[in-house]
């Protein structure tokens, strides 16, 4: 980098101009940056502060110590056992916790109503509203406030409002279960312990790295702060530009390419440009979780590398979505799965929507680099490196006769790590930030700017039909000010991901009426087993790699596959019918496996553009649900489960191994008989697609084959936000291979506009 202040400029309007040595954006000592690393994490790690109201606060922690009181434990428990079964929420102080994060962290669009929830239950109307009778007294007044309810009475009550005929007594149960149990199963104390774990037998962060949470100072620069360190632009302000950003007008850099997000589409389209000899700053508004930095905590984690904190919802609370949010984006905190376009989608993709690119040799071949890139390796993974959920899987399926499919990953055969959800330290697992992102370091072309929010594209007219992108304003912030940045280039790509791009779009005066629509997100439902004789425990073993199918006529089917569940997410989706039956089931975590059905979604939903999400399911896919729901509990009882169950609000479970086979079928009747569309089961998502979508014309999509707007000239997208249905399976490779096609389409316009530029082989 160069920084330019010609005889015009003032202090407060400078230029940076790309250059291979980048001497003064950045590239500083690697102690600098890694003091920079490590402040920006205390930051992001700081406690909210609580500004709720006292009514608020009275009625939150009434609500905390309802789902989870302190119980008088059985004298046959342990002494861990029984101090988890006598401690409360307000014991440990989750109430304050929760209080900071719905004034600061939680952005939903109903959190108005839950705070006024809270308001009309510290006052003996709302309570008596939202309550019923169960929360009057015998003694005059007879009416109460919530806190003043007995527990047992405030336990019929929150039961009663999950399964109320009124939907907003639903959404308070969900929120409030949801909120109280994450929190109180991840927030730790001085030693970065919580006071459940032994009860849960859980050991915190994964014990087969504690030699590496250490980092010793005869340790390489890159392994102890990351292969990307050199490419992180933290020192972007000079000392005379420490100004607040609303009093200085925006510092402008130029560069070729800008790229907003560094995800599995950003990640490959700034790799390929900077590798092609093009000037590229990728804009991030998260993070850089190096490696060494990796906690592997769940609470931190979830703060730090989590779309909104890990506390992402539909709209109605209907679905928790999870996406990743940190340098590298999902690819940095998903499961490994790496499962190539398959070809019933590509054939439909090509012949129901016209784009030719889908079964294309350009296409074939963008997936065999991706894969090429990521280390994808297929075959069987060791019995040893497995889960306690695959070897259920695997062992159900044996004894029923299923097909069991082994899942291609971009990581070792015997990568058997656990926690691969909040990161992989051993640099294992091939995300963007060990792969693409470390091409664009390599390359001596371009930078990443982390904590930097695009604020919006910027575009103009020039005589064309369309407008012309000219680049990203954003928000840069490091520390205790901000500064505001206009990134200027000659080609923009926007791959924030299909929940925050349409947002950006929408915000950036875009108006397509496509754009944050068709928005699909392979609901995800779960069973359960509890396995107390096997020697592995479930959060232990690589994370995913074995699948069965629910099959479909027409490609719409599921797939059955096991999902990383560490105490505060196995918690949050534990069904609760009683405080008492909760801290049993949390007792029996490290023997119970999970796995789910994931549905290839025909619904869809949409974001707006504050970035809320309200999502419909279809009734066929809920069928589908069904089928693969009655599929997993014969799985779980054929692997020999003493007790299978679902998520249902209701707590469904059987005891499998002391039931008649009559009773079992019935049971299995019921589980498949229940709604799976009433706020009754947590439906999750992990996989967001086509809120963009490609397509043949603008009347019906966003950006042309090529991932050009229709609308803006130079504007491309390159996430799964174009990506046009959903696919069935872990999309990673799929939005990877697009965003390499995308990106040749940037280097043919690119060379016709900068003829002259010399160029590294692609």
């Amino acid at each position: 980098m160069e920084l330019l202040n010609s005889e015009n400029q003032s202090e407060r309007d400078v230029k940076i101009r790309m250059t291979p040595e980048r001497a003064l954006l950045s590239r500083g000592p690697a102690d600098k940056v890694a003091e920079n690393i490590a402040t920006e994490q205390n930051r992001l790690q700081t406690q909210p502060k609580n500004r709720l109201t006292a009514r608020e606060m009275e009625s939150i922690t009434a609500l905390c110590d309802t789902f989870v009181p302190s119980i008088k434990a059985s004298l046959e428990c342990s002494i861990s056992t029984q101090a988890f079964y006598e401690t409360s929420a307000s014991m440990v102080g989750t109430p304050e916790i929760l209080g900071g994060y719905l004034s600061e962290k939680l952005r939903h669009p109903l959190l108005w109503l839950l705070r006024t929830a809270l308001w009309l239950l510290s006052t003996w109307y709302g309570t008596f509203i939202l309550c019923g009778i169960k929360s009057l007294s015998g003694n005059f007044p007879y009416f109460q406030r919530f806190s003043q309810v007995e527990v047992k009475h405030r336990e019929e009550i929150v039961l009663n409002w999950s399964l109320s005929y009124f939907t907003i007594l639903r959404m308070l149960f969900r929120a409030m279960k949801f909120l109280v149990h994450l929190i109180y199963f991840t927030q730790l104390d001085e030693s970065n312990q919580n006071h459940a774990w032994k009860a849960l037998d859980y050991c915190g962060p994964d014990p087969g790295h504690a030699d590496e949470i250490t980092i010793s100072n005869s340790q390489s620069d890159a392994d102890r702060l990351g292969p990307l360190y050199q490419a992180l632009a933290y020192n972007l302000r000079p000392p005379q530009l420490l100004l607040p950003a609303k009093k200085s007008k925006p510092t402008t850099i130029s560069c070729d390419v800008v790229v907003v997000g560094s995800g599995a589409g950003g990640g490959v389209v700034a790799g390929v440009l900077a590798r092609a000899g093009y000037k590229v700053i990728v804009l991030e508004k998260g993070g850089y979780n190096a490696r060494s930095n990796l906690s592997l905590l769940e609470g931190p984690s979830l703060d730090q590398m989590y779309e909104a904190n890990g506390f992402l919802a539909t709209d109605d609370m209907g679905m928790l979505i999870l996406a990743g949010s940190t340098v590298g984006g999902g690819t940095a905190i998903n499961w490994s799965a790496s499962f190539r376009t398959p070809d019933h989608v590509i054939s439909e993709w090509k012949n129901e929507h016209g784009l030719d690119l889908f079964g294309s040799e350009a296409y074939a071949e963008a997936m065999d680099i991706v894969c090429n890139r990521m280390g994808v390796e297929t075959g069987k993974v060791p019995p040893e490196c497995e889960s306690l959920s695959t070897s259920v899987l695997r062992r159900g399926c044996r004894e029923l006769g299923h097909k069991v499919n082994d899942i291609p990953c971009n990581a070792p055969r015997n990568h058997d790590c656990g926690w691969c959800c909040f990161g992989c330290r051993r640099g294992h697992k091939k995300g963007t930030q060990e792969t693409w992102l470390v091409d664009l370091l390599e390359s001596g072309n371009g930078v990443i700017l982390t904590g930097c929010k695009a604020i919006r594209v910027a575009h103009e007219e020039r005589g064309h039909r369309r407008r012309v992108a000219t680049g990203v304003l954003c928000q840069y912030g490091h520390g205790s000010s901000d500064m505001t940045l206009f990134v200027e280039s000659k080609m923009t790509v926007v791959a924030c991901g299909a929940i925050n791009t349409p947002v950006l779009l929408k915000r950036s005066g875009l108006k397509n009426p496509n754009i944050g629509k068709h928005l699909r997100l392979h609901p995800v439902v779960m069973a359960w087993g509890h396995f107390p004789n096997c020697e592995k425990k479930s959060y232990e073993g690589a994370i995913l790699t074995a699948m069965a199918k629910v099959k479909s006529k027409d490609g719409y089917g599921a797939v059955i596959q096991t999902p990383s569940l560490h105490p505060g997410m196995f918690s949050a989706l534990t069904p609760w019918v009683s405080s008492a039956d909760f801290k049993f089931q949390m007792t029996r975590f490290s023997r119970t496996a999970h796995i789910f059905t994931l549905v290839r979604d025909r619904g869809s939903g949409t974001v707006d553009s504050s970035g809320y999400i309200r999502y419909r399911m279809d009734p066929r896919d809920e069928l589908t649900l069904k089928k693969g729901i009655e599929k997993m509990i014969r799985i779980m009882e054929a692997a020999g489960a003493e007790e299978i169950g679902t998520q249902h609000c209701k707590g469904d479970k059987v005891r499998a191994k002391s039931v008649s086979s009559h009773d079992f079928e019935e049971f299995v009747k019921t589980v498949k008989g229940r709604d799976y569309r009433g706020l009754t089961t947590p439906i999750c998502s992990a996989h967001q697609m086509g809120s963009c979508r490609m397509g043949k014309n603008e009347k019906t999509s966003v950006v042309d084959e090529r991932g050009e707007s229709w609308e803006v000239e130079g504007l491309y997208l390159a996430d799964s936000s174009i990506v046009p249905t959903a696919i069935g399976v872990n999309p990673m490779v799929t939005i990877q291979s697009i965003a390499y096609c995308v990106s040749q389409s940037i280097l043919q316009e690119l060379r016709r506009k900068i003829p002259k530029q010399s160029k590294a082989n692609v």
